[in-house]
């Protein structure tokens, strides 16, 4: 019963509103008709109360569609901020991509000059490995007996000498930095001939030592491979004079030498595809007592 009633009320509600909305187009009509455009009280009563009525409708519509819209805006902000990410990092690669690049051309031409300049046969190799130890200094190269790399060859950059082939395997092989303190070159000063010996100190510097006596040897002087060890070509760059010590009365002179090649920032070398004569000997010694060891 209860219910019934409510339906009843709800109805006759319903139909007094459009009622009076009828009325009040009606009456509104009729006085526009009449060139009257003030409403009777009643009328402007229902106005003025629609009014605050239709705001307070009107307002979460309005929130609802705001929100919205600044929602699809956040999505569009999100989607384009991903777009703008995605090219940046685009950019980011390609330039550096475009500096390795100029890095690797300056590098092949100095790379070009370098083999004009010998006759010897050289083989690229990458560093995989550097040994920084206090006593040895060493770099492993991803490049073995496979490739025909064998004890005993130097090792060279594009700027100038770097090491010795120590020991190979199959597909890799150890070189010993001019670094190493067991390094020894034969060295020359190309401007006044002056010999000496080139050590490594285990540093990033090397020690030039020559003969007091009679020898030019002056700061910014450039060091090169003397030959004479037999064990490194002529000519290879080592190094230049950094300090020369005052003039003492000893004979031997121990200069610091500040090695061409940049150890830090190596990367490539090459294998240089050929032995020296007292490298030779050495080897071949060693191969002959390990097979007269071997024999019954």
């Amino acid at each position: 019963m209860g219910e019934f009633q409510n339906r009843i009320r709800v109805s006759v509600i319903v139909a007094a509103l459009v009622a009076v909305a009828l009325v009040t187009l009606v009456a509104d009509r009729r006085s526009l008709r009449h060139g009257v455009r003030d409403l009777p009280g009643w009328a402007g009563g229902l106005l003025d109360l629609a009014v605050p009525v239709q705001k307070m409708v009107a307002v979460p519509v309005d929130v609802l569609r705001d929100g919205w819209r600044h929602y699809l805006s956040l999505v569009d902000v999100h989607e384009e901020n991903e777009v703008l990410r995605h090219e940046l990092q685009d950019l980011r690669d390609d330039n550096l991509q475009l500096r390795e690049a100029l890095v690797a051309s300056g590098r092949l031409e100095r790379i070009a000059k370098m083999r004009e300049s010998y006759e010897i046969p050289m083989l690229s190799a990458e560093l995989v490995g550097v040994d920084v130890s206090p006593w040895f200094r060493s770099m492993l190269l991803d490049k073995g007996r496979r490739h025909g790399v064998r004890s005993g060859m130097p090792v060279i950059s594009e700027r100038g000498l770097a090491g010795l082939v120590t020991a190979t395997a199959e597909a890799a092989s150890r070189s010993m930095l001019l670094l190493d303190r067991q390094s020894a070159v034969d060295g020359t000063v190309q401007r006044s001939r002056a010999r000496g010996l080139v050590r490594g100190l285990g540093g990033d510097l090397l020690e030039f030592a020559f003969v007091a006596r009679g020898s030019d040897v002056r700061q910014g002087d450039v060091v090169i491979s003397s030959g004479l060890d037999g064990v490194y070509p002529k000519g290879l760059l080592i190094g230049q004079i950094r300090e020369v010590p005052a003039a003492e009365s000893r004979l031997l002179v121990r200069a610091v030498l500040e090695p061409a090649v940049d150890f830090g920032r190596l990367e490539q070398v090459f294998v240089m595809l050929h032995r020296g004569p007292a490298m030779d000997l050495i080897f071949q010694h060693e191969g002959a007592s390990q097979a007269a060891g071997e024999a019954p």
